[in-house]
């Protein structure tokens, strides 16, 4: 069986984890401190796709379907 991850996203992950340890993970657009490890995570996964790692693809969100109102409501005559 084939590895899911390749040696640049491992590379990437442990960097962006050592960064987060050392309290200089910021997140993309606001800048923030990244505090969480799984957000870290996932800098270091989307660093690596960005240059072409073996990363498997990002899961879509699902969206959920809404169920109608109506149909068996009475009416008075």
């Amino acid at each position: 069986m084939a590895a899911r991850y390749g040696k640049k996203a491992q590379s990437k992950v442990k960097r962006a984890m050592h960064k987060r340890k050392a309290g200089t993970l910021k997140s993309g657009r606001s800048g923030k401190t990244v505090k969480s490890r799984k957000q870290a995570i996932a800098i270091g996964l989307s660093e690596a796709r960005k240059e072409g790692g073996k990363v498997p693809k990002k899961k879509s969100a699902k969206r959920k379907s809404t169920k109608r109102k109506g149909g068996s409501k009475k009416r008075k005559s």
